[in-house]
């Protein structure tokens, strides 16, 4: 007699799905241009700090980046920069020239297409905001 086991039927299974893996959707930008804008942004991020830094409040020897007036910089992938900055104090003598010189000056950045500057007071300006060495030039030190 002949003592073959009985074949018992395999489940086929179906090959492992890649779902887990998630897939870009058409026309998304690779890695690498990912990569490359992050680094353009950078970049042009700055040109930008190095503009600002050519902005002074005439009753301080320090640019008004290092002074901690600059709250906020917020580019665009198309080159819209969006400055959000304070003042010492509402009563700033530049309060009406120092936001028009900030944004002529980003506007002048290659790569820039406009720039819109919003004065804020929230948080009020003081200078524990200030670099170190803003607070070294001014002779100030914190204990």
């Amino acid at each position: 007699m002949d003592t073959k086991p009985s074949r018992i039927p395999l489940e086929v299974q179906e090959p492992m799905s890649h779902s887990h893996v998630p897939v870009p959707p058409p026309n998304s930008p690779s890695i690498e241009e990912k990569v490359e804008t992050a680094v353009q942004e950078q970049d042009l991020r700055e040109k930008i700090v190095a503009a600002l830094k050519t902005c002074y409040d005439p009753e301080v020897p320090v640019n008004i980046y290092e002074m901690g007036l600059i709250y906020n910089l917020d580019i665009s992938e198309t080159g819209q920069v969006d400055v959000q900055m304070t003042l010492t104090s509402p009563a700033c003598p530049v309060a009406g020239t120092l936001p028009p010189e900030v944004k002529s000056k980003v506007e002048e950045v290659p790569g820039v297409i406009g720039a819109k500057v919003d004065v804020v007071w929230d948080p009020p300006w003081t200078p524990s905001l200030m670099s170190e060495a803003a607070k070294l030039q001014l002779g100030i030190f914190d204990y």
